[in-house]
């Protein structure tokens, strides 16, 4: 048994398919640094280091795609993506079905998301909802080191392009840095479980689409992605000392999405509260409650959400974003406790 970080289980799984597949290639901003046990490995001919220039090199990205290359483009927050959605949006996304499936972008794009930290609006967004509004991406948002793992393997396998979101909070790259700049001390809500924990010691792919229930419960079904599945679990181990049994649901994925298992959850509880960390209207949380009231099913439904520009301050960030505390008091509500 071996146990390993959240970052250090996607590039691990990341060098094994790099050893078995001579077209993986790994560029972006900083690479040089942040891959550089990748770089040792495989040399600057598959790890290299770009401008700051996202536009250009998800481009590129996009080009060695479509011509026989499997790049993996790294971004360093997910908010500098709005400077390269052409390429993304008009190109990848829609190539496949333009082309009737001719032409394929077997691309994956790491995207490190999420706030918690005092870095503003334009550097904390989790964005999940915008992209997998548009059709021809796969959207992956793991919450374990096991997780990330399989699902980097299963992206790196498919022929679609893939968009795989990582939390800062669960990364201990991001968080070692995330000390720095007047940072120390901060508690940045750091999940207990999550940012490192058993792996396997050979990756092996895992489904797309497949949720998976990380707690039992009958009052309530909480549900989220990444770091906001740990304030789930917390926040229902709490609310079990008040004598309320909440389940956990981690979508894992949101494109494709487990209707299956969200609408089987949200029958067996008969009330929903979504977590998420991203935008609240016209977003996840009201995708997920159309896919149940469609399905036929009666529930009752709340959500705890970021619902406005993200503050630099961070007693204001705080209170915005979803925490352990607001979740517990949603649920309160939703049951009519």
């Amino acid at each position: 048994m071996r146990k390993l970080n959240f970052t250090e289980a996607i590039d691990d799984a990341l060098a094994q398919m790099m050893a078995d597949d001579q077209r993986i290639i790994v560029l972006g901003e900083d690479i040089p640094l942040l891959r550089r046990r990748l770089l040792v490995k495989f040399g600057n001919n598959r790890v290299m280091g770009t401008p700051i220039s996202e536009s250009a090199f998800i481009g590129a990205g996009v080009a060695a795609a479509m011509t026989g290359l499997r790049p993996v483009i790294e971004l360093y927050m997910v908010d500098f993506l709005g400077v390269a959605m052409d390429a993304l949006m008009n190109h990848a996304a829609k190539l496949k079905a333009f082309s009737n499936q001719q032409w394929t972008v077997p691309l994956v794009v790491r995207l490190p998301c999420g706030a918690g930290y005092g870095d503003g609006g334009q550097h904390g967004q989790s964005l999940w909802g915008w992209l997998s509004h548009i059709p021809g991406l796969i959207v992956i948002v793991p919450s374990t080191p096991a997780d990330a793992g399989g699902l980097m393997m299963t992206a790196l396998q498919t022929e679609d392009p893939v968009l795989f979101f990582e939390h800062k909070l669960l990364s201990e790259t991001w968080l070692e840095f995330l000390g720095m700049g007047g940072r120390k001390g901060l508690n940045f809500n750091v999940p207990a479980d999550g940012a490192r924990g058993v792996v396997p010691q050979k990756w092996s792919p895992l489904p797309l689409g497949r949720a998976v229930k990380r707690r039992e419960g009958t009052d309530i079904v909480l549900i989220g992605v990444g770091v906001d599945v740990h304030r789930g679990i917390e926040a229902a181990d709490r609310l079990e000392e008040e004598g309320i049994s909440a389940a956990v649901l981690d979508l894992r994925c949101l494109i494709p999405l487990d209707k299956s298992a969200l609408c089987e959850a949200v029958a067996a509880a008969g009330h929903m509260l979504i977590i998420d960390e991203d935008y609240e209207g016209f977003g996840l949380s009201g995708e997920l409650a159309a896919v149940v009231l469609e399905s036929g099913l009666t529930v009752k439904f709340g959500r705890v959400c970021t619902r406005s520009t993200i503050p630099y301050n961070r007693a204001q960030e705080a209170e915005i974003l979803p925490n352990v505390e607001r979740i517990c008091t949603g649920a309160r509500k939703l049951l009519g406790v």
